[in-house]
């Protein structure tokens, strides 16, 4: 099981190795050692997750799933500034799981996976801006006691587990949401964006 690897421009590069030194960045090889559960069916939570939140480049889709895979609470938003720096991609995360989650810090052991779909241009090679995602992925779920799921990246090319080699052609970033109907039907009602949830839909998460 191999990644792809995009040679980052000097100034990225620059970047990512200050990211690196300081910690806030996940080698390939890191995130393959580091025990990421697999999802059972990753074709039916990317294209729910894509139904549900129509991501475009540069949008950050965050989920938490239950033991049984079926959806908890997801939250969407658009990244303005790329950076190989997982500090600030931790920040956003956290922010937003905050937002529709209770964390889970009183239990002995996750029950919950937070999985993170990126949209993002290129192609599905693995860059210094996933590995910063990933970074951040792991430690927000750390902060907020959820186990750290898979990191999915949505390219024009399509959709892709880095880290599993599992991937398909839709959908794909430049792809029109599908209604949501019988392949999605694990997924519970409540997927809450953070751009403007109402104050019921919050109790309705914290209840959960």
């Amino acid at each position: 099981m191999t990644f792809g690897f995009t040679p980052p421009s000097t100034s990225s590069l620059a970047t990512a190795t200050g990211a690196s030194r300081h910690g806030r960045l996940l080698e390939p090889s890191e995130w393959m050692s580091a025990g990421i559960p697999l999802l059972r069916n990753p074709r039916e939570v990317v294209s729910g997750l894509h139904s549900r939140h129509s991501p475009v480049p540069s949008t950050a889709v965050i989920a938490v799933l239950g033991p049984e895979e079926q959806l908890v609470a997801s939250a969407s938003f658009v990244q303005r500034s790329a950076s190989a720096d997982g500090w600030e991609y931790r920040n956003a995360l956290l922010s937003r799981l905050r937002r529709v989650l209770p964390h889970d810090l009183r239990r002995r052991t996750p029950v919950r996976t937070a999985v993170l779909l990126y949209c993002r241009d290129g192609d599905e090679r693995w860059t210094p801006e996933d590995g910063a995602w990933m970074w951040g992925l792991r430690d927000a779920c750390t902060l907020h006691g959820l186990r750290c799921g898979a990191y999915i990246t949505l390219t024009r090319d399509g959709w892709q587990v880095l880290g599993e080699g599992r991937g398909g052609r839709r959908p794909s970033s430049d792809s029109h949401p599908q209604r949501l109907g019988d392949t999605v039907a694990k997924f519970a009602p409540l997927a809450l964006h953070t751009g403007g949830g109402s104050v019921e839909a919050l109790r309705r998460t914290a209840a959960r």
